[in-house]
């Protein structure tokens, strides 16, 4: 769509450039650790070294004498409610008597600077009596409870079909996942200002009321004296939707009566946020002959660490997709999530699914080579429709076009042969592998992935649109995290209402929640509801210009910057039709209820589905052990590009954190302790590592969605893994039923 001189306009289905872009380019936007105010205070958080310890006594005496400290706060010092969590309030605020993982927080300081800040941590003595910690999830299940709520956060199991159904041909494996870390570049930071026994709290967060419901617990406080601001945000990938340093910064603020800035280094990062679940899993498949799936069986047993965070949700979200994008008639799966003295776990890009996906594709592979079918083959003649029976018996009615997806990345080119330049060979500027060793790989992963909350959750997003002499004002609490939520808010009230002067509101708690920037939500969410509040002002909008000019507001439409009579000539600039009074409306969008689940694992609880498929070709050296992955192909079902730049940077970055956990990241846990918190020791994808990506966008709008579109930013990184994992197996003949592999997983 073109205005009267052709200016381009940031309309839906352009690939409207982000509003921060630049700044962040340049290096002037405003991330949460730039925040400052004047007479700040610096907090800190003294952790325990232990996994599992009982805390015999805690003296702070020392650390208050440390010139420059202005307060020190334990549990003693909490106000409200000792603790917090997500699903189960279960986390304390700080650890009273005992202490369930290593990086637990025992105290916290408040001081004139960092390094006062260090010393004053270092002054506190705490008296610790170590205990044996419980560190195996499969173990947790039967062993002494470490926590009053007991070592199993959740069970669950599914029974569907008839429960003895056997095949012909019978597959199975066990499969490990590795514990892996978000990784957002912009560490944990946040400013509180107290003002007369409130406070204001700029976070890096995805979710500002629920913090806020959790804070102001914790601190006593009624909601309305906590106040949220989002500060800029360098990465989330679920990790910022649990509580980490909002209580405490808030708490010395409240305390000190100044304000009080806290904010992690990347160390401290990795015991101050949630990661992935490490999961292990046995899977069955019963097949026919001509490799149509009879039954699935699967056990799941999945490490949620010290405290429950979103682990349930995890466990159900793996547990109902252990299909996979495929027919299945017959299903007897179970699952539970431990409890243990590892680090907590919980959301994490894919949230479940991710785990439950290596295991299921691993097992088509092998039953592929089982029946002697083509991988693609079998795929295809197991694929689900739309009108198909999940396990749970929800009916598939969102738009599935699993075909599709996989014949459509099957029909993109394949690269070319690998070359005589020595960096790009496994290995790269290490310049290890010889040509002569190197041997190329194809493999495929295909995955389902639910969108929104599911089990029941009242899911929920508010926007405000206000309209007067051309500009539109929009006001939402949807965290921006880098999904683009930003660009695409304005795209929809510039579609809408004709306007390109379209600004946005502060994101804070001054509005109703727009829930979380997580489960592929905000688009059909937070969108559905800016959708829903332009829509009301430009009803109101056409009611104006009718009573103006004697019509019928039906006849109304917006056709470039202009209100126009569809049946005659009027034509008004939305600029003017809008001059006066403004124009405003507040909408609430609530997609449709799910259900929890039953005592067989039956119900509809899941509201929507995306689907992709993943080709992934690797070159490796199998007497290295060193994999190079050189390309990914992908046609993922999308529902309609609301903005086709924003959806292949969504791709491109799913991809890359599916590598990762393919062949590189993982965080180190022995004996409960964690052995790699940096960047040294964790290994990242760099832009050395990244593949090329052709990928196809699978435009079906999904009749359910408020525009059309489905989430895009967690399918890629689900089946993106096994998918690199089956290449490695092809160029290799090795099993490689863990993730990630490992160069002694190679070589051996």
């Amino acid at each position: 769509m073109s205005t009267a001189t052709g200016t381009r306009r940031d309309v839906l289905g352009t690939s409207a450039l982000r509003p921060d872009g630049w700044q962040k380019v340049a290096g002037s936007f405003d991330f949460s650790s730039d925040l400052f105010a004047d007479g700040m205070l610096w907090g800190a958080t003294l952790r325990s070294p232990h996994p599992y310890a009982r805390i015999r006594s805690i003296d702070t005496s020392a650390a208050l004498a440390v010139p420059g400290v202005a307060a020190v706060v334990t549990a003693d010092d909490v106000p409200g409610k000792p603790t917090y969590g997500l699903i189960h309030q279960d986390q304390p605020v700080f650890a009273r008597d005992v202490v369930r993982y290593m990086g637990e927080p025992v105290a916290a300081v408040a001081a004139d600077h960092p390094e006062t800040c260090r010393r004053a941590l270092a002054a506190i003595t705490v008296e610790y009596e170590v205990l044996q910690p419980v560190v195996d999830a499969a173990t947790a299940l039967d062993a002494p409870a470490i926590h009053p709520d007991g070592n199993v956060l959740r069970h669950q199991r599914i029974v569907h079909g008839d429960p003895d159904a056997t095949g012909d041909v019978v597959v199975e494996g066990d499969y490990e996942i590795g514990m892996q870390d978000q990784a957002f570049l912009g560490l944990e930071a946040a400013l509180a200002l107290p003002d007369a026994g409130s406070v204001t709290l700029h976070i890096a967060t995805q979710w500002l009321h629920e913090d806020r419901t959790q804070i102001a617990a914790c601190l006593g406080l009624p909601e309305d004296r906590v106040r949220l601001v989002l500060g800029g945000v360098g990465g989330a990938f679920g990790a910022r939707e649990d509580i980490s340093l909002q209580v405490h910064t808030c708490l010395l603020a409240l305390v000190t009566g100044r304000p009080v800035k806290m904010q992690y280094g990347r160390e401290e990062s990795f015991f101050g946020h949630v990661h992935r679940h490490p999961a292990r899993i046995w899977m069955r498949h019963h097949a026919t002959r001509d490799g149509r799936i009879v039954k699935v069986e699967a056990r799941f047993v999945m490490d949620g660490g010290a405290y429950a965070s979103t682990s349930p949700a995890v466990l159900i979200n793996a547990v109902t997709h252990a299909q996979g994008p495929y027919r299945c008639d017959n299903a007897v799966v179970e699952g539970w999530a431990a409890r243990t003295n590892n680090p907590p776990c919980g959301a994490m890009r894919g949230f479940g699914v991710v785990q439950a996906c290596f295991a299921h594709e691993s097992q088509i592979d092998r039953l592929a080579a089982a029946c002697g079918i083509d991988p693609v083959e079998i795929r295809l003649r197991n694929a689900m429709r739309t009108g198909d029976l999940m396990i749970t018996g929800q009916v598939m009615d969102s738009v599935a076009p699993v075909e599709r997806c996989i014949r459509e990345t099957a029909a993109l080119p394949m690269p070319q042969d690998a070359d005589d330049d020595p960096l790009s060979r496994p290995g790269g500027s290490g310049l290890t592998a010889d040509r002569r060793h190197v041997v190329r790989g194809v493999g495929w992963g295909v995955s389902i992935k639910n969108l929104m909350y599911s089990e029941g959750f009242d899911d929920h997003a508010s926007a405000r649109c206000t309209l007067q002499a051309g500009r539109v004002s929009l006001k939402f609490a949807t965290a921006e995290v880098g999904q683009g939520f930003v660009t695409l808010a304005r795209q929809i009230a510039a579609t809408l209402l004709g306007s390109d002067d379209v600004v946005l509101e502060p994101m804070d708690t001054d509005i109703g929640s727009a829930g979380s920037t997580s489960a592929s939500r905000q688009t059909w969410m937070s969108g559905g509801a800016v959708d829903g509040a332009c829509r009301m002002v430009r009803e109101r909008l056409f009611e104006r210009v009718a009573s103006a000019h004697g019509l019928d507001p039906l006849r109304l439409a917006i056709d470039g910057t202009d209100v126009v009579d569809t049946m005659g000539d009027l034509r008004v600039p939305v600029a003017e039709a809008s001059a006066g009074e403004a124009i405003s409306h507040t909408f609430e969008h609530h997609h449709r209820p799910t259900e929890e689940l039953d005592e067989k694992g039956q119900g509809r609880c899941h509201v929507a589905f995306a689907f992709v498929a993943h080709r992934a070709v690797v070159d490796v050296d199998p007497e290295l052990g060193i994999v190079k992955v050189v390309q990914i192909a992908t046609a993922q079902d999308i529902g309609r590009a609301l903005n086709p730049l924003s959806v292949i940077g969504q791709i491109e970055g799913g991809i890359a954190q599916g590598l990762g956990l393919a062949v590189m990241e993982e965080i180190i846990v022995e004996d409960g302790k964690v052995r790699n918190p940096s960047f040294t020791d964790y290994l990242l994808p760099t832009a050395l590592d990244a593949p090329e990506v052709l990928a196809t966008l699978i435009e079906e709008p999904e009749p359910m969605a408020p525009l059309g579109a489905k989430g895009v930013g967690e399918p890629p990184c689900v089946s993106s893994t096994p998918a690199i994992v089956a290449a490695i197996r092809d160029a290799t003949g090795r099993a490689l039923s863990r993730v990630p592999v490992r160069p002694q997983d190679i070589c051996l």
